[in-house]
Order: C-alpha cells, then structure tokens, then sequence
C-alpha cells in the first residue's frame, strides 16, 4: 500500500481538506494512474453532502479523471506507462452477469463499484475518488483518451460526455431527426455538441432568453422558450427525441407533448420524484417517457473517440484544489460554464 494526498470531507456538511489516504499496490491486472485534471460533477456535491443518504465517510469525491500511467501490473495488455489514460465513474463490477457481458457494467446485476463510495475489495471500506494524487484501477475500467483534445477539457467527459452520449446513441439520434435538448448546464451543454455532431436538427429548450446566444455558440440550431406558449405549441408533435437533463423535479408534460409519434424523452438529470404524468399525452401518439444512466466502458470508450473525430469537449473553468468549496458553492448557484476541472498540480504543490 501506499499513501497519498487527497481532498475530501469527514463528515456531512463539513468542508472539503486536505486528507491522507491509501491506494493499493499495483495487482497484476492494475493500471497506476498519477492525477492530472479531475472534473467536479454535481454529484461529487450530493454525495459529500449526503442528499442521498448513501454517502460514507471520509469521503473523497471525483469521478472524471484524466492522468498519466505510472505502472502497469504483469498481465496489463492494453495499457503502457506515459500513456494518456481516463476513468470515469465506476472501477468494477462482477463481469459476470448478463448486463456486464453486454457491456453494460453500469448496470451490473450485483452493483457496479463506484469511483468513490463503492465497496473496495482490495483494502476494506470504500472507494476515494479522484480529488487525489493518485489512483490505481483494473486495466478493464481504464480508457484511452484521443491525444488531438484538449486533455484538461476532456475530464467531464468520463461523467457528463457519457452521460448525454450515451441515450442520444442509444436512441438512434442521426440526420433527419429533430432532437430538443432541455436544460443548458454540464449536461445540457454536451447534449447541444453531441446531438450537433451526430447531424440531427439540435433544439435547445430553456426557460431563459439569456441563454439563447450560447447555446447556438454550442451547436443548436435553434432555441425554443418553453415559457412561450405560442411557441411551444407551435413546436407540439414535432420533435424526434428530447433529451431532459434538467436536475431537480419539474413537470415534465408539456415537453411529452412536444414529442410526435412514437418519440421519446429520456430523462438524465432529476433522480428523484416527478410530478404526475398525464396518461392521455403517452397515449396521443405512442410516446416514452425513458431514463438513462451512463454508459458502459466499451460505449464510453465509443464516444471518447467521436470526441477525438469530431474535435468535441466540455467548456471548462480550471480551479485551485484549495478552492473546491467555493466551487461547489458557486456550481450550487449554477454560476460556471459548464464544468469545473481541478488542476491536480495544485495538490501536489
């Protein structure tokens, strides 16, 4: 085993310091990672904060890690040391049941293991995430990141690219389709370039004027104000697909509404409950209310390299390590475009 520095909190509520903790040697089929840039995701904040009641203690969040291969174990094939390597949100999983064989691991029938906060089976406890020096994963959870990106923006990849790439792959989104993005944040913002790149007609659907010029900046096409009742129901049973990052409850029908026949929303943004749902706007026209996760390492590794060829990453603002609680407070008040990235030199420093 080996110590490192890390940043985390000891206990709900409290601030993010400075920390010790262990990483395990490097096993046979490990890949050691040094920690270059670590995105910060909403849900580093849920967890340390403990909004879902699952969080463990001390914690050490971060689960959009970009970094250098230190040492690779004997039976490491895909990986050397030097090379540019990523990891996202989960380190394990049994790899035996039916989700796992269909390269599904997020889903994994016994519980994927996440970055952080997940049962580490090497050293007891739970899993520390990325807000470290130093991180040590099977070769099997690591990705090749494409070395044409700007590798400080590809960190919110590994959560937020994967997280809006992987429904609008899923659902087929292509050229001649009409895709309504809900929501304009770290989500929202990918699904605007994603949905761009892969040909459809982008829609960004917002509340706020304001954000009008950005998101044709990012890629749209167009942006309809859903607080515009002529101009929603000009748009009604039209669009292809509506892809809703939006984060906390809302009322999702006038945006069922929005879709034509046999369209669907998939939902990725608001893990709690919704307001009802009116039957009558499913049934009109054969539409589906969906959700979606993240993907699974070969689909990650998918859209790493569409990110590669079509010259794709997250608008970032770089950070301090020592700033991290003013960043949460500020990403709490939606106030960055779009993601946060920690410069990991400031740990080390």
């Amino acid at each position: 085993m080996s110590q490192v520095k890390a940043y985390g909190a000891k206990e709900k509520d409290a601030d993010l310091k400075e920390m010790t903790i262990q990483r395990r040697d490097t096993q046979a089929k490990d890949v050691k990672i040094k920690i270059t840039y670590c995105g910060v995701c909403h849900s580093d904040i849920h967890t340390v904060q403990n909004d879902w009641g699952n969080a463990k203690y001390p914690v050490v969040p971060g689960h959009e890690i970009i970094g250098e291969v230190l040492e690779v174990g004997s039976d490491v094939t895909n990986f050397k040391k030097g090379d540019l390597v990523g990891v996202g949100c989960m380190v394990d999983s049994c790899r035996e049941c039916t989700p796992c064989k269909d390269d599904l691991e997020q889903f994994c029938e016994k519980g994927m293991v996440g970055t952080y906060n997940g049962k580490d089976k090497h050293l007891g406890g739970h899993t520390f995430g990325g807000y470290s020096e130093e991180i040590t994963v099977d070769e099997h959870f690591v990705l090749s990141i494409p070395d044409n990106l700007d590798t400080k923006a590809v960190a919110p990849l590994l959560c937020a690219g994967i997280t809006t790439f992987s429904p609008l792959h899923h659902w087929g989104v292509k050229e001649g389709m009409k895709v309504g993005v809900v929501g304009l944040g770290g989500l929202g913002h990918m699904g605007i370039k994603f949905s761009h790149a892969m040909g459809a007609e982008t829609v960004m659907i917002t509340t706020s004027k304001e954000k009008s010029e950005d998101a044709k900046r990012l890629g749209a096409d167009s942006v309809l104000i859903s607080k515009d009742d002529d101009a929603m129901k000009d748009h009604r049973g039209t669009f292809d697909f509506i892809l809703n990052t939006v984060p906390v409850s809302h009322d999702i029908n006038p945006y069922i509404q929005l879709l034509g026949v046999d369209g669907t929303m998939c939902m990725v943004g608001a893990i709690e409950p919704l307001p009802d749902v009116h039957g009558g706007n499913l049934i009109m026209g054969r539409k589906t209310v969906a959700g979606s996760l993240i993907g699974g390492i070969k689909e990650t590794q998918e859209m790493l390299d569409f990110c590669g060829e079509n010259n794709i990453v997250s608008d970032v603002e770089m950070i301090d390590i020592n700033t991290i609680n003013t960043a949460y407070q500020r990403v709490k008040d939606s106030d960055v475009k779009y993601r946060f990235v920690i410069d990991m030199k400031s740990l080390r420093s």
